[in-house]
């Protein structure tokens, strides 16, 4: 059975770093939900935007079928970049979707975690004052609604980064918003902090870069793994990073790398035909 994990939060959990930065994650054993169907996941995972990229997820999930053999994980996307916190609430869109998409993936996966990311789109006007209060009406409505009373939650703080320059300049109470995370983090029944400490962002000031998406991920599933909070950087995150990008590819991983390369012009029909057979004969 699929382990699968609901994505939601704003354009951090989505992902926006650029994925040119980093190795591709390919791995047969993580499912994406999309068009209904399991898919092997490919990056961007959560196509909110033309502009999505790599997101924390694919990380942590490689490094759960690093330590779990026998598992596969699904996916479910559903965040929304710019999204705030009032646009979560129970009644609106944002929710409804989730939840649709999260029982249609239950039919045929075990929902085993949510991971949430949000946040940056509520660093002004005062809104930590209010954002714990709301924050517990969602989740408690997540958990009622998917019948799910126990499931962890991993919650991801924001990037220091933050009120500094670009777009990110009008983060100005993200500290604020951290704070209010982390106190609901450590007040509510299986829920986990991660910290964003020494992450870096794009260009832009606001979005996590795709290097620091991968460290960010190895957080979470430590935070999961181990039903803990993660409070500062992880000492191995370099060594993990390095781990999984060298890992070998399997059969299937390289007739699927070498089918999209087909079917984006990167190389002939012939090239295609060569590469496959030799894929298949190592």
């Amino acid at each position: 059975m699929i382990k699968s994990f609901l994505m939601i939060g704003q354009s951090n959990m989505a992902g926006r770093g650029f994925i040119h930065e980093v190795t591709p994650i390919y791995n047969e054993r993580i499912q994406m939900l999309r068009n209904g169907r399991w898919q092997m996941m490919t990056e961007p995972i959560n196509y909110d935007r033309p502009v999505s990229g790599v997101s924390l997820v694919a990380s942590f999930s490689d490094e759960w079928c690093r330590q779990n053999q026998e598992d596969t994980i699904g996916l479910i996307p559903c965040a929304e970049g710019g999204s705030t916190l009032d646009e979560w609430a129970v009644d609106e869109v944002l929710f409804k979707h989730a939840i649709t998409e999260a029982k249609f993936a239950m039919q045929s996966s075990e929902l085993t975690g949510i991971l949430w990311h949000q946040g940056e789109s509520d660093s002004v006007n005062g809104n930590y004052k209010v954002y714990y209060k709301k924050l517990l009406l969602i989740m408690e409505a997540f958990r009622k609604e998917l019948n799910a009373p126990d499931i962890p939650i991993i919650i991801g703080g924001l990037g220091d980064f933050l009120g500094k320059e670009g777009f990110g300049k009008s983060c100005i109470e993200y500290n604020l918003i951290n704070q209010e995370l982390q106190k609901f983090a450590f007040e509510q029944e299986n829920c986990y902090f991660v910290t964003a400490s020494d992450l870096t962002s794009n260009p832009d000031g606001i979005h996590i870069d795709a290097i620091s998406q991968r460290k960010f991920g190895l957080r979470y599933f430590e935070a999961f793994s181990n039903k803990k909070h993660v409070l500062k950087p992880l000492a191995n995150e370099n060594e993990l990073v390095n781990l999984h990008d060298a890992r070998t590819k399997t059969k299937a991983e390289k007739i699927y790398i070498k089918s999209m390369d087909f079917a984006l012009g990167k190389i002939s029909y012939e090239e295609f035909l060569s590469q496959v057979m030799q894929a298949n004969n190592d």
